[in-house]
């Protein structure tokens, strides 16, 4: 089975019949920034945002989960306690950004009825994309294990993450938990998001805008690409992506749902009119799709 699963999951994880040999191709395939414009104008208003977040809630700030200097978190209590837990990963490429510039997630799902863990990681290339899904195990652990004191639910953990966010999101839905703790259970999450998610690292690897810092050899690729990976037991995760971003981005969305199959990833849309970037205002806003699917995942209808 597995040997037939191997042949039929080579046979769609390239775009076309082989890969195309200009790497400039995959350059302005996953060059979100040079897509989109305005980018400097968003990065200013989630900063902006962040930072109200961050003075009008509840929260905790720079919570150790881990040895590292990355291995930081941010906590926004819930309104009432027992609340269901969302923890949100930010994109960045695994090479840029913070968590810092992402607190803005937290007032729209925390009004919802949600507690809301926004982790920090450290960025190629001082660590490697696998060394960073270790450190969001550590994150999800530690999420579990002091959940209740913040007012959460460790019963109601759902991951959702942003591109690069969204393929952490996608690894941590197939962990092992209880190899990661004795004390861990078995299904640690609920469930998961991923929001432009990316699956399959090959044509990162491709990019050399990408591949000068991800320096990604393909062991990683097998190791760390959700796509290459058995589906997870249990974990159902909701894949979304912009009409409006590339089409390897999009292609990128469909193919998690390829290789693991409706009942692993029962949500695989594209949302109309929404690029790269402006796809998280979706998930703020109670009237879209995207805040109503993040809802149902957390159980709050």
């Amino acid at each position: 089975m597995a040997e037939r699963r191997g042949h039929r999951v080579a046979a769609f994880l390239a775009p076309h019949a082989g890969w195309p040999a200009d790497p400039a191709w995959y350059d302005t395939q996953y060059n979100n920034r040079a897509r989109v414009p305005t980018f400097p104008a968003i990065l200013r208003r989630w900063q902006a945002d962040s930072a109200r977040a961050r003075s009008g809630l509840r929260c905790a700030l720079d919570l150790p989960y881990g040895p590292e200097a990355g291995e930081r978190l941010d906590v926004f209590a819930p309104v009432r306690p027992g609340a269901p837990v969302l923890v949100f990963i930010h994109g960045g490429y695994w090479r840029a950004l913070d968590k810092a510039d992402h607190s803005f997630v937290a007032p729209a799902l925390v009004e919802a009825g949600a507690m809301v863990v926004v982790p920090n990681y450290d960025l190629c290339p001082k660590v490697s994309v696998p060394a960073i899904v270790m450190q969001m195990v550590r994150a999800l652990a530690w999420t579990y294990r002091h959940a209740r004191a913040h007012g959460g639910d460790p019963a109601r953990i759902v991951v959702a993450g942003h591109s690069a966010g969204g393929h952490l999101a996608a690894m941590l839905a197939n962990c092992r938990w209880a190899q990661a703790g004795a004390d861990l259970p078995t299904k640690l999450l609920r469930s998961a998001l991923s929001i432009s998610g990316l699956f399959d690292l090959e044509p990162l690897r491709r990019s050399p805008m990408l591949q000068a810092d991800l320096r990604l050899t393909p062991q990683a690729v097998r190791q760390a690409s959700p796509a290459r990976l058995p589906a997870p037991a249990g974990v159902p995760l909701d894949a979304v992506v912009g009409a409006l971003e590339s089409e390897e981005f999009v292609r990128q969305n469909g193919l998690l749902r390829r290789a693991w199959g409706e009942a692993a990833v029962p949500v695989c849309e594209t949302v109309p009119g929404r690029h790269h970037f402006d796809i998280l205002d979706d998930l703020l806003d109670p009237q879209a799709r995207l805040h109503r699917l993040a809802r149902g995942l957390l159980g709050l209808g």
